[in-house]
Formats: C-alpha cells, sequence, structure tokens
C-alpha cells in the first residue's frame, strides 16, 4: 500500500500518521510517495488567484485515479466538496482543535482590543479569503497582508518582523508541536472566528474499488467527526465551491444536539449564524438559509 501527501513537514506528520495507524491493523506500514500539488509550486501568487479548485488535493487525486497511490490523506478543509468520480472518502480521523490561532509579536499585542488582541494599524499576515474577511469585519483599522509558505516558513517571516502577527489552525500548530513561545498567542473561539469546513481533521481518501477500503475505515474513522464536518461542508457545496470562499463553518455535537455556527463574508457583507437541531442535514441547511441571506 501507498500513500500520497504533500511535501510540507505537516503534511508528512499528518501521512506519518496515518501510516503508523495503518501498520497496527495491516501488519505492515505503507510507503510514502511525496506528490507536489499547485499551491506547493505556485508561491508568488494569493491563493485566490490560482485557477480551478482543489489547489492542495488535485495532483495527488490524479495519482490516486492513476494507480501510482493507493491512499490519499487530505488536511479536510482543502477538499473541494465533491470526490472525482472513482473516489471516495474512505475516513474521516479524529479531530484536533478546530479553532485558530491568532500569532502576535509581543510589540503588536494589545489584549485589550478584544477578539483581535493586535495593535491598531498592524499588518496581518494570511492566505485565507475567510480569514480575511472575518479579519477586516470585527477590525478594519487592521492591514491585512498576504503570507504563503509552509507553517514554520511563515513562523520565520513573522519572527524576521515582516508582520505583526499571523494565522495559524490550532491543529497544523499541535501536531507539528511548534514553539511558540518568543510570541503571544490567541486561541480564537471557533463561534466566534469560523474556522474552514473541515479544519482540523484528516481526510482519508481511496479508489471506491480498493479492496482495503473496510480495513482502512475500520482503523481511521471516526463518526462524530465525520458527521461534524458532514454538516459543514454540506453548507460549502450550497455555496458552490471549495476553500477559497469567504465562508467559515464549525459545527459539534453538546447538550445533545448538533450546533452549527456559520459565517459569510459575499456581497461586501458579513453574516454571523447559528443554529442548533438533532438532524444534521437538517442543521446545515438552516444554517444555509441564514447565511444565504446576504448571497441572494
Amino acid at each position: 500500500m501507498v500513500i500520497g501527501t504533500r511535501g510540507s513537514a505537516l503534511a508528512r506528520v499528518q501521512a506519518d500518521f496515518v501510516a503508523d495507524t495503518l501498520a497496527q491493523r495491516l501488519g505492515e506500514r505503507p510507503q510514502i510517495l511525496i506528490i507536489h500539488t499547485q499551491g506547493d509550486r505556485v508561491t508568488d501568487r494569493p491563493l485566490r488567484e490560482l485557477e480551478g479548485r482543489g489547489y492542495f488535493t488535485k495532483e495527488i487525486e490524479e495519482a490516486l485515479l492513476a494507480g501510482t497511490i493507493d491512499v490519499a490523506v487530505h488536511s479536510f478543509k482543502d477538499m473541494p466538496s465533491k470526490s472525482p468520480d472513482g473516489l471516495t472518502l474512505a475516513a474521516v480521523s479524529s479531530r484536533e482543535d478546530p479553532a485558530d490561532l491568532l500569532i502576535v509579536r509581543p510589540d503588536a499585542y494589545s489584549p485589550d482590543l478584544g477578539i483581535i488582541p493586535v495593535a491598531i494599524g498592524a499588518t496581518v499576515g494570511t492566505s485565507a479569503v475567510r480569514r480575511e474577511s472575518q479579519l477586516k469585519a470585527l477590525r478594519s483599522d487592521i492591514q491585512s497582508k498576504d503570507l504563503r509558505g509552509n507553517v514554520p516558513t511563515r513562523v520565520s517571516k513573522l519572527a524576521d518582523g515582516q508582520y505583526g502577527a499571523i494565522f495559524l489552525a490550532s491543529a497544523g500548530v499541535r501536531r507539528l508541536n511548534l514553539d511558540l513561545s518568543e510570541f503571544k498567542t490567541a486561541r480564537l473561539d471557533p463561534t466566534k472566528f469560523v474556522p474552514s469546513p473541515g479544519q482540523g481533521a484528516l481526510a482519508i481518501q481511496m479508489r471506491v474499488s480498493d479492496p482495503h477500503y473496510e480495513e482502512v475505515n475500520a482503523a481511521l474513522h471516526d463518526e462524530a467527526t465525520a458527521t461534524a464536518t458532514s454538516i459543514e461542508r454540506r453548507v460549502q457545496a450550497q455555496f458552490g465551491g471549495g476553500c477559497g470562499l469567504p465562508l467559515g463553518v464549525y459545527a459539534r455535537y453538546e447538550n445533545g444536539q448538533w450546533q452549527a455556527y456559520g459565517y459569510w463574508g459575499g456581497n461586501n457583507s458579513s453574516i454571523w449564524a447559528e443554529t442548533t437541531g438533532n438532524n444534521p442535514e437538517q442543521v446545515a441547511d438552516e444554517l444555509y438559509s441564514k447565511l444565504q441571506l446576504s448571497n441572494p
């Protein structure tokens, strides 16, 4: 069995986790093949300027369809709403912390300024349209500047003083066990600063016809995470896009119900909404209805 993944440090940690877990189940550790995607190759332009969708997944899915690899490991937030014909989602891993982190230089840290504790007029780095949109809605005084590169590269740019603060996903920081002690770190409540659909979870993709599907599913699938992310991605699909939308959706099961939180920044407006219920599909559809009021 061969696992395909991107080549970043975070992607390799995630692939190693999958390989180690499957080794326990199958008795033999799968090989790992590094595949370079469009999003990895083009680092001098914002992601929003790249053509098509699946900036970090397309080449890996092509290798899967061609039989070069047998298992694809993706950060779930990077996956478009639909898999290509012939491929299926074999498992969704248990979820790491889905929240965003704001990593702030000490000289730009202002904890009295609310949910975004960054000094007035500071420059904040992000390559995500979703983060940029919520940032502008919450703090119009802050300057947003494009930030590309893997996680260690982004942290290095912050240390060099190119930014006053940067966004990182909490899941990535935890998986890489990064030392951020020289900075101030603020965890942004995912019900208020809403993360990408699927953030914090891994998506394990395989060919529909693969005979090892059931074994991979049994080893890696977490049903609670799968249901939560299905709510998030159902909303995403109804907006018709992937990771390039000004859209955040976060779902969790709490107090006997599914709770879903959303943000939409389309059409020069910003709207936050939330809903609860017992039926995951109905929860997703109701949240979409509330959010799309700003997207007629």
